[in-house]
């Protein structure tokens, strides 16, 4: 099979390896001309584009299977609310709609941020979307409008795991030293999160199975911490004040459902939450 990889990040490096050494053929593109050989090295092909970019999307997925999105916009940019507006557009919007122009299947890799706060005892993928006007959930949702209902669209929470990624100490250490102690996140939101392994993998079965549709691939064995109950007991660990927690961008405060991917046969192997009674 022919496979094409948008996005050759921690989860789209994945799943290229992965694709790779079962032995299909796989094209990745990269924004950054200086990780063409990083990406070559699990890549048959690599190609330098934006996703945006209609004409170069066109000619990487001319004689593809299947397209999969694993962009991500650049965590520098999504700390201030303006300044996510043109990220998330450009990075999510406009390279879901590109590719679902050129090319009838494309899996696009969204967030949990589309549920919102969430209402209900449980989400899961018929639950309501947020109406939320903040540029994450407004563009994940209208990138998965793009792609839907001809492809699939997998929602993961935040990703960790990979070698180079910071670890959550690091990460509030960060928010500490460079945002005032300041995040966008809400201090009630369950602190879900998923192995870039786990995400590849998912990404894979929903390929590989001609899967269509909305799935949810958040590790749901146990309820994990919220933000404010794990950031804070990292904090108090190493002696740093609490943060302060904006709320701009909202994720789900009850429990989600993996249940609709768990019943095609997948399995969360490498994830690990830190979870509470509740």
């Amino acid at each position: 099979m022919r496979y094409v990889v948008v996005g050759c990040g921690n989860v789209g490096m994945e799943l290229a390896r992965r694709w790779s050494a079962a032995g299909h053929h796989v094209l990745g593109t990269t924004t950054s001309p200086e990780r063409v050989a990083e990406v070559g090295a699990v890549c048959a092909d690599v190609v330098v584009l934006r996703g945006s970019d209609r004409a170069a999307v066109e000619r990487a997925t001319r004689d593809a299977d299947a397209v999969v999105l694993t962009v991500s916009p650049r965590i520098s940019r999504a700390f201030d609310a303006r300044a996510r507006v043109r990220e998330y557009a450009d990075t999510l919007t406009a390279s879901a709609a590109t590719a679902a122009l050129v090319h009838p299947r494309v899996v696009f890799t969204s967030s949990v941020s589309v549920y919102g706060a969430g209402t209900g005892p449980v989400i899961d993928e018929s639950s309501d979307l947020t109406d939320d006007t903040d540029a994450s959930p407004r563009n994940f949702i209208a990138a998965e409008r793009a792609v839907l209902p001809a492809g699939a669209v997998i929602r993961i929470p935040d990703v960790y795991g990979h070698p180079r990624d910071l670890d959550y100490p690091s990460r509030v250490k960060l928010a500490h030293e460079l945002l005032g102690g300041s995040v966008p996140f809400a201090p009630d939101a369950l602190l879900y999160r998923i192995d870039y392994r786990d995400a590849a993998a998912a990404l894979a079965l929903v390929v590989e199975a001609g899967l269509v549709g909305v799935y949810n691939a958040v590790p749901d064995a146990v309820v994990p911490r919220t933000n404010r109950e794990a950031f804070g007991a990292i904090c108090a660990a190493q002696g740093w004040p609490d943060l302060t927690y904006r709320a701009e961008i909202r994720t789900p405060v009850v429990p989600v459902s993996s249940a609709k991917l768990r019943a095609e046969g997948y399995a969360f192997t490498h994830s690990l939450i830190g979870s509470r009674s509740r």
